[in-house]
């Protein structure tokens, strides 16, 4: 399956256009939620060879284990430049940076121990492409782990995020309503567990590893 040209620019476009104020605008939510997040998360990633996906502006990189090794992939070049003048101010090392689509991720399969994103896969055009690339490119036994939000488990906020779903998407590039754990299960992977954060199930952080 090849990804929709179209659909990709756009979310690219998109992310492009608010690289510079991308950090900005998320500071409050970032601040009072995600970071303890992030810290659950990266603290289960073992690796030691690991990719992560949709890695924008770096906002993972200060939680990245010092004794492993990433591979960032990014969409949009704008937003990478921000995470490459986040490395190099804070002098990262064992970090590969590379603008590469999540739905046709280059590498070949089988050579990363873990694969890692947090909120990238509300923005990934096609999810499932991008997460069976994901299984393809992970080795046999290896994790792959999910901070996400999508759609609630209240059917009345339900409906109304599903609403609200295209007119978002075509403003900023992101969908709020998407089913992202039958998502990985489509796409092969084996869940492991799903811990939801907030009330409702909008966030959740989602383990899975591939079938040996």
């Amino acid at each position: 399956m090849e990804p929709d040209p179209k659909q990709t620019q756009h979310t690219r476009n998109r992310y492009n256009a608010f690289s510079t104020i991308y950090d900005l605008m998320e500071w409050p939510i970032e601040h009072l939620l995600y970071r303890p997040w992030r810290t659950k998360l990266w603290d289960q990633v073992e690796g030691p060879n690991v990719l992560e996906i949709g890695i924008g502006t770096g906002k993972n990189i200060s939680y990245h284990p010092k004794d492993i090794s990433i591979t960032g992939i990014d969409l949009s070049p704008k937003m990478l430049q921000h995470a490459r003048k986040y490395a190099g101010r804070h002098r990262i090392e064992n970090l590969d940076l590379l603008e590469m689509d999540a739905q046709q991720i280059t590498f070949p399969d089988k050579i990363f121990d873990d694969t890692v994103a947090t909120f990238a896969f509300c923005s990934v055009p096609d999810p499932i492409l991008g997460l069976q690339e994901a299984l393809r490119v992970t080795k046999p036994g290896g994790h792959l782990f999910l901070l996400e939000h999508m759609r609630s488990k209240n059917s009345g906020l339900a409906s109304l995020m599903k609403t609200l779903d295209a007119p978002i998407h075509y403003l900023v590039g992101v969908h709020i309503a998407r089913k992202t754990v039958e998502n990985v299960k489509k796409a092969g992977w084996h869940l492991q567990n799903v811990e939801e954060l907030s009330a409702g199930g909008i966030f959740r952080i989602i383990k899975a590893v591939k079938p040996a």
